[in-house]
């Protein structure tokens, strides 16, 4: 069985130790995990795994270190899902000045094409030599296989154009 698992704490950075001490002492195993500071508040996130009878203790004690530490905890048992398709997985990344909605229409534009974010992550920062903030994107995408490749890339880049992006469609070798 397998627990998602988020955290949210102020100015916590220890809550980490109790978290992965928690873990072990429930004989749990970490099938991943992200942790990441974000300004004054700490976050994080973790896939755990166990039988049945280590995940209630896990779901228990994360319960306690919650009321301890004065953090947010949230648990979630995943259902266990089968991809029907084969998938490509593509790297998808985009650079522009730093607007509200960029995310949310490079989003919008993935969802109507059937591709499905497996990862995003996002950043703003001052660009050296202009006083202008820009906002870069990394997504990992699933493109369905009855998609053409083709296509899409000449409709992204031309979506993106019309935004003002800068914009990288690559497939992910390994």
């Amino acid at each position: 069985m397998q627990l998602a698992v988020t955290v949210l704490g102020h100015n916590r950075s220890l809550f980490i130790s109790e978290i992965l001490s928690a873990v072990s002492d429930c004989r749990c195993g970490i099938v991943e995990i992200r942790y990441s500071k974000l300004e004054q508040a700490h976050a994080a996130y973790l896939l755990i795994q166990g039988n049945w009878n280590q995940i209630a203790k896990i779901e228990n004690a994360l319960e306690a270190v919650e009321k301890r530490l004065d953090i947010k905890v949230h648990m979630l048992r995943p259902e266990h899902q089968h991809r029907e398709k084969d998938f490509l997985p593509y790297s998808l990344e985009t650079l522009s000045v730093d607007r509200d909605n960029i995310i949310e229409a490079v989003s919008s534009f993935l969802a109507s094409h059937g591709i499905e974010i497996e990862e995003v992550s996002g950043s703003s920062y001052q660009a050296p030599y202009i006083s202008t903030s820009v906002f870069t994107t990394k997504f990992i995408v699933l493109i369905p296989p009855e998609v053409r490749l083709l296509s899409l890339r000449e409709e992204f880049l031309d979506f993106c154009d019309q935004l003002n992006i800068d914009a990288i469609l690559e497939p992910i070798k390994r």
